[in-house]
C-alpha cells in the first residue's frame, strides 16, 4: 500500500553527515484563478534547506564568484516561489541561519522573516527588481512580486516504502530520497502575483505536495503528477483518482541504477503500484523524453506483475522555465531542467492477466506538474 500517509518522513532529513552535505525541500504546485477574469493560473512555492551544520548568519551562496573559487560550500534557508505559463518566472529569496526557526521533527515547521510552511499552511512573499536580478546571478532568479498565504489539506500520500525507511536514511544508501505526503492535496487561499490577486479553492487548486532531500540530484530527472483527470470511457471527473511518477537514474551506495522510475496511480481509491523498489512486481520500465520546436513530450511505459500503464504527457515550451538549485557542494549541475505546470496527455491503465491486456479506462490529463533534465555527467 502507497497511499499511506506518514509525517515523520516530511520531517527535516539533514542530520548527520547530510546536515553538512544535504539538501531538503518541501515543495508544493497549484492551480488559482484570477479574482477578475476567472482565468487559471499555474503556481509553486517551496522551502530548500541547504547544508544546515555549515550555517552561518548570513547565507552562503554557492554561485557567488568568491565562493566558487575558494569552494566554499552553500549554506542558507531558500523560499523559492514562482508562476507557470506564458508570462513565467522564478523567484528567490534567501536567509542566513541567524534568521532561521526549525522544529525538524514530525510535524516540521520552519520560519524566516515573512515565510513559514508546515504541513498544514505556507505563507511567504519574495520581491526582486529587475536590476536586483541582473546586479545577483548568484540568485539564480528572475524579477517579479508573489505573495502567498495558504491552508493545505494533504488528501492522497505517495508513500515510496522502504527505499526512503529510515534504516536506508540513515546510512545513506541513495542520494536523492522522494516523499509525496499530498500527492493530491486541498489548498484554500490567496496569491499576490505581480499586483493582481488569485483565489485559491480546493475544488479549483488540482494541488501537489512533495519533498525531497540528499546529497546530490539525479540525472536523467523525471517528474510528472496530476489529480486533474477526466475519465474518457465515462466523460466524468475523477474525484478520488491522482497518478505520479519520478526518478530517473537513482544512486544506491554511490551505484547508479540507469533509468528506474517510481510510479503510481490512485485510481478512484484502487492502488495501482509500479515501484522499482518492491521487487516483488517485478516492474518494468521505459521512458523517453523529446524536445519539439513548440513542446516537450514524455512517454513512460510502466508494467508489474498486475497492471499496466502508459503515460504520454505534453506541454508547451513558451509555459514552461528552466528551473534553478545548486548542490550540496556547490556545483549547479542542471542547467536545462525543464520545469512546468501546465502539461497535458492521457494515461492508459490496464489490467493484466498473464499476457492479457484488458483497458481499464483511458485517462485525459490537464493541469500536470512536469519536469524533465539531464546534465553531462563525464
Amino acid at each position: 500500500m502507497f497511499a499511506r500517509n506518514d509525517l515523520t518522513r516530511n520531517a527535516c532529513m539533514l542530520r548527520g553527515p547530510l546536515a553538512w552535505r544535504g539538501y531538503d525541500w518541501w515543495w508544493h504546485s497549484l492551480t488559482a484563478q484570477d479574482e477578475e477574469t476567472g482565468e487559471d493560473k499555474a503556481f509553486f512555492i517551496e522551502y530548500f534547506v541547504c547544508n544546515p551544520a555549515l550555517g552561518r548568519d548570513e547565507p552562503v551562496l554557492g554561485q557567488l564568484k568568491e565562493n566558487r573559487e575558494s569552494g566554499k560550500r552553500p549554506s542558507y534557508l531558500m523560499v523559492k516561489a514562482g508562476t507557470w505559463g506564458e508570462e513565467h518566472f522564478q523567484l528567490h529569496r534567501f536567509f542566513g541561519w541567524r534568521d532561521v526557526h526549525m522544529h525538524p521533527d514530525a510535524p516540521y515547521r520552519i520560519k524566516a522573516g515573512n515565510c513559514a510552511a508546515s504541513d498544514k499552511r505556507i505563507k511567504g512573499s519574495i520581491s526582486i527588481s529587475e536590476e536586483e536580478a541582473a546586479a545577483h546571478p548568484e540568485w539564480m532568479c528572475d524579477a517579479g512580486e508573489l505573495s502567498w498565504d495558504l491552508r493545505i489539506d494533504k488528501q492522497i500520500a505517495f508513500n515510496v516504502g522502504y527505499g526512503a525507511s529510515k534504516p536506508l536514511r540513515d546510512i545513506e544508501a541513495f542520494a536523492m530520497y522522494w516523499h509525496a505526503e499530498g500527492m493530491k492535496s486541498a489548498y484554500k487561499g490567496t496569491i499576490i502575483c505581480n499586483g493582481r490577486k488569485y483565489t485559491v479553492t480546493p475544488e479549483k487548486c488540482y494541488g501537489y505536495a512533495d519533498k525531497n532531500w540528499g546529497r546530490d540530484f539525479t540525472s536523467p530527472w523525471v517528474w510528472l503528477s496530476s489529480n486533474s483527470l477526466v475519465s474518457k470511457k465515462t466523460g466524468k471527473k475523477l474525484e478520488n483518482s491522482v497518478f505520479d511518477i519520478g526518478g530517473g537514474r537513482p544512486k544506491i551506495y554511490f551505484v547508479p541504477l540507469d533509468r528506474r522510475l517510481l510510479g503510481v496511480f490512485y485510481y478512484e481509491g484502487k492502488e495501482y503500484d509500479f515501484n522499482f523498489s518492491k521487487l516483488h512486481l517485478r516492474v518494468k520500465t521505459e521512458f523517453s523524453f523529446e524536445e519539439k520546436e513548440d513542446v516537450v513530450v514524455w512517454h513512460v511505459r510502466q508494467e508489474n506483475i498486475r497492471a499496466v500503464m502508459e503515460t504520454e504527457i505534453f506541454c508547451k515550451k513558451d509555459e514552461m522555465l528552466f528551473v534553478n538549485y545548486e548542490a550540496p557542494d556547490g556545483s549547479k549541475k542542471h542547467n536545462r531542467l525543464f520545469n512546468g505546470g501546465t502539461g497535458y496527455g492521457t494515461v492508459k491503465l490496464y489490467d493484466k492477466y498473464g499476457d492479457k491486456l484488458t483497458l481499464v479506462d483511458e485517462i485525459e490529463a490537464t493541469h500536470v506538474g512536469c519536469e524533465y533534465g539531464e546534465y553531462d555527467r563525464t
